[in-house]
């Protein structure tokens, strides 16, 4: 398992460090962050979480434990257009080794292809699309279909995750173990903007680096996800998350 975990650290480093991320990260360092089995760095869970602790709690709601986070549900009826993203989370127990966290379960969130938040951002605060909660399988494994986000003003583009020790906990952020985010290599991001819908995340993406984001400067090794995949059958984002 951790040499695998190790791996994946080496792929993601390898295929974006380019000046494009605004990586000064060495393959070594990343590999050195995963074997070490060191819990995901805490990051805030910003303005927008949808957990209860700023506004609306979408976690107790009838709906928001699914797989499929591109459209809304209840009373809502928006779809998050976009590129296609599935998200691949693996939530990894530091108290045993590394091994898999099974049955805890994550809470999942990004904004649009505009920058905005469902529930919160203008004109989507009826919606409440790419937000959802999933169940950690034996593998400690969670999978989301999404969309690629945007790249906002000020911000490097990412996933936000909370991880809560069971399902029948996700139901408000005071029971979460854990907060971060997942970062987005600027490669993928680059052959993602390009494409109809995200010219204004060009310029963003632009006056924006991973070295200096708010979030990532003091370091994302562990958070930058590994991306595969094209525009036309869409992208698969890979991280690790011990916690």
């Amino acid at each position: 398992m951790l040499t695998l975990m190790a791996g994946a650290g080496l792929v993601s480093l390898v295929g974006c460090g380019s000046a494009s991320d605004g990586s000064a990260a060495t393959p070594t360092s990343s590999a050195a962050a995963t074997t070490s089995c060191s819990e995901i760095p805490t990051e805030t869970a910003g303005p927008y979480p949808g957990d209860g602790s700023n506004g609306p709690n979408i976690l107790s709601q009838s709906g928001i434990v699914r797989s499929d986070i591109r459209a809304s549900f209840g009373s809502a009826s928006g779809v998050a257009t976009g590129v296609p993203l599935t998200i691949n989370l693996t939530v990894l127990d530091t108290a045993n080794g590394c091994g898999a966290l099974a049955g805890a379960a994550v809470y999942l969130w990004h904004c649009d292809i505009n920058g905005g938040y469902s529930m919160y951002s203008q004109g989507v605060t009826n919606e409440n699309y790419l937000r959802g909660v999933q169940e950690t399988d034996s593998a400690g494994a969670v999978n989301f279909k999404s969309i690629f986000p945007a790249a906002y003003s000020g911000r490097w583009p990412h996933i936000h995750f909370e991880v809560y020790p069971s399902l029948a906990k996700a139901t408000a952020s005071q029971n979460k173990i854990a907060t971060s985010q997942l970062a987005l290599p600027g490669a993928a991001c680059e052959t993602v903007y390009a494409t109809d819908g995200y010219s204004t995340s060009v310029r963003n993406l632009a006056q924006t680096l991973l070295d200096t984001d708010n979030v990532f400067r003091d370091g994302y090794a562990s958070q930058l996800a590994t991306v595969t995949g094209n525009v036309s059958s869409g992208f698969v984002a890979k991280l690790a998350v011990p916690v």
